[in-house]
Parts: C-alpha cells; sequence; structure tokens
C-alpha cells in the first residue's frame, strides 16, 4: 500500500505525531513532490542518527531549511562550521551557563511578579516568550528597549526559513540585518565597547582579517533565533503536556526532583524541532528507496523520538522512562550549541512556576507556531485551579 504523508495538510500540521508509526512501518524514507523542491523523510531512529554522524553524504552545504541556500557558519559543514562554533564556544562553556543561573532565577521571578495577581494568564506571551529572548538578547548586548524587536525578527526569520516564497518576510529580514549592522558598527567605533558576544564577533581575527559583515549577520542571526525560539517551545510544550494530564503536573509539583525528567520527556515527546534538512552528495538508496544525488532529506526528529524499537510505548508522555538519547538537539557536529543553556532555563522556569503557580489548570492548547518544522504553541491559557 502506498502511503502519502503531506506534511502541510492541516490534520499533519495540528497533529504531526499521528503519522509516525505508519511511517516507521510502511514509509522510513518517504518522498515529498508536493514541495518545491521536492524532497525525502528520514524517520526511523537508526537512519536519522546515520545520516546525522554522515555529515559527507548528508551535507548541510546548502542549508539545513527546505530550501537550497548558500553555506551559513555554524549551519555549514566543517571546516567552515568548525571555526564559527569556535568562536561562540566560550559563551556556553559549562561555567559559562551555570553563571547565567541567577540571572535566569530572577528575570523568572520578575516575570511572575507580572502575572501575580491574575487568576488567568498565558503561558507562552507572560513567561516562555520572555525569559529566553531576553536571555540571549542580552547576551549578544542588544539595549533592553529593542529586545521585542528581536522576538518579532527571529520569528520572521524561521518563517521564511520554512516557506516556499520567503519575499512577505524581505522587509523584517532588511530591517533586522539593519539594526545588527548599526550594532556591529557602534562596537567597532567604541574605545570601550561592551563585554557581550557581538563585542566578541566584531574583535575576531582571521588571518589578520576582521570578519565580513556578511559573516558577522551570520553568525548573530543563528545565535538569535536558536537561543530563543525552540527554548520557547520547550517551556511551553513541557508545561502543556503536564497541565493536559494534570496528574502529571501534581507529581511534579510534589516531586520538583522530577523537574528534569519532564523536561527530558518532554523533548523526547514534543521536540521543538520536528526536523532539519541535509542535501544529498551522492546517489543514496535506504529501505529499498533510491535517493538521487542534489536532493534535500528531512532528519525527522520527532518521528526518530517515537520509533518504538528504541522508546516503549513511544506515543505516552511518561515521568518514569529511564533516560535515552532523544534526538532533539541533533547529534553529531552539529549538536545543538545551546543545549544545556536551553536545558538550564527550562529547567529554572519550570521551578519558578511550580513554587509560584502550583495550582494552575489549562485552559486549552491554543494554536501551534506557522513553520511546519517547528513543534510549540503560539498561546497557552491557564488559570488558577
Amino acid at each position: 500500500m502506498t502511503v502519502h504523508y503531506d506534511p502541510f495538510s492541516e490534520q499533519t500540521l495540528a497533529d504531526p505525531a499521528s503519522n509516525y508509526q505508519r511511517l516507521h512501518r510502511e514509509a522510513p524514507v518517504h518522498y515529498i513532490e508536493d514541495h518545491d523542491p521536492p524532497f525525502y523523510t528520514l524517520s526511523r531512529y537508526a537512519d536519522v542518527e546515520a545520516a546525522l554522524q554522515d555529515g559527507v553524504t548528508y551535507s548541510s552545504e546548502w542549508g539545513q531549511g527546505p530550501n537550497f541556500t548558500p553555506p551559513m557558519g555554524m549551519l555549514s559543514n566543517p571546516p567552515q562550521h568548525t571555526y564559527y562554533r569556535r568562536l561562540v564556544q566560550p559563551a556556553f562553556t559549562p561555567a559559562a551557563i551555570a553563571a547565567l543561573a541567577p540571572r535566569i532565577e530572577a528575570l523568572a521571578r520578575d516575570l511572575l511578579d507580572n502575572v501575580a495577581d491574575k487568576t488567568a494568564f498565558d503561558v507562552h506571551d507572560d513567561y516562555a516568550f520572555p525569559l529566553p529572548v531576553i536571555i540571549i538578547s542580552e547576551l549578544l548586548g542588544v539595549p533592553e528597549e529593542d529586545i521585542h524587536l528581536f522576538k518579532d525578527w527571529s520569528d520572521a526569520s524561521v518563517e521564511a526559513m520554512g516557506a516556499e516564497d520567503p519575499a512577505p518576510w524581505a522587509e523584517k529580514m532588511k530591517a533586522m540585518a539593519a539594526y545588527q549592522l548599526n550594532q556591529i558598527e557602534e562596537r567597532r567605533a567604541a574605545d570601550n565597547p561592551p563585554n557581550d558576544l557581538i563585542t566578541m564577533l566584531v574583535k575576531v581575527r582571521r588571518d589578520g582579517k576582521p570578519l565580513a559583515d556578511e559573516q558577522l549577520l551570520s553568525v548573530i542571526n543563528q545565535l538569535l533565533v536558536g537561543g530563543n525560539e525552540t527554548t520557547t517551545s520547550l517551556i511551553t510544550n513541557c508545561v502543556w503536556r503536564l497541565l493536559e494530564r494534570r496528574a502529571l503536573w501534581e507529581r511534579v509539583v510534589a516531586d520538583p526532583n522530577l523537574i528534569d525528567t519532564a523536561i527530558e520527556e518532554s523533548l523526547r515527546f514534543d521536540p521543538p524541532v520536528l526536523g532539519l534538512y541535509r542535501t544529498t552528495t551522492r546517489e543514496v538508496t535506504l529501505r529499498g528507496v533510491t535517493v538521487p544525488e542534489n536532493t534535500k532529506v528531512m532528519l525527522h526528529y520527532a518521528a526518530a523520538n517515537r520509533d518504538a524499537r528504541i522508546f516503549p510505548d513511544p506515543d505516552v508522555f511518561s515521568l518514569d522512562r529511564p533516560a535515552t538519547r532523544h534526538m532533539a538537539f541533533g547529534l553529531g557536529v552539529h549538536f545543538c550549541l545551546g543545549a544545556e543553556l536551553a536545558r538550564l532555563e527550562a529547567r529554572l522556569a519550570l521551578k519558578a512556576l511550580i513554587d509560584r503557580r502550583p495550582n494552575l489548570t489549562l485552559e486549552n492548547a491554543g494554536e501551534r507556531i506557522k513553520p511546519f518544522f517547528l513543534w510549540g504553541r503560539r498561546k497557552l491559557p491557564v488559570k488558577a485551579a
């Protein structure tokens, strides 16, 4: 029987996981011909894992989105990827991330203070969205009064990345580039520039020369988008699933030691990035299907995370699941640079929420965010029980 899996259909967008078991069984290498360009999807854990570890065959050189794009900083292949990743690595060492904990805790308190008098509020808008975008903006050195602009531009970047036609977001992308170039020029001209990531990048010399504007913009954009969109969805998704089956929420409230377990299960069950793309550098035959050279392939992290060969009862959100190696942050050389920062932000955000608002109930799950390869709630209204 021919499986027709349409990642752009209303049904799939509303519930992507409804297709995963069928894909595993009947079409682990599935061809999506209705997209421009068409692409293949790998859904089994073993196949996604192998592809992520074979960066020669499954190349990042033409972008990790569904469209063919030029090489871009940390999203390119080694050695270019390695060079750019090393530039920003000092900001994401275990010690550097641990040092952010007091600021994250204080910000979580402040955000919850803002809704302390409200019986009902929105976990996404009031909490999960501002927390990570403020943290990454502060690391970059964005003035507080401009942080709202960065969130809007970040959303536009993500939507443009997943769109067949990115033209509707062109003006916002130009505005973001202009703003960032101004920030770069301010640091170049300053005698004593602030100690932030943009300054660090401006000071870099490669073969005695500073990085070009387009190189700086590429790295800054990747940090901006990676530093807020996915963490917002991680926090929102985790609270959503715990409140959806409220007995789970009550278990975490009663035993905060389960917070890390809840976060890892959320990453497995609802990864904020459903999957990213590679481009084949040669013809590949897998599971009886031949994928041509120079073809986009979606490595479906979310489907791999529901593979029953690896995860028993994969469609159950469980706080009793043994530690397992989910794919939410990818694997190999492109393993998410900010994974531990995302975990820390989610851990401290969830801890503050259960401490301050233990009696929450879910109003509804709201609608999903737009890009088909990302997964999160655009709204998550809650109220006190």
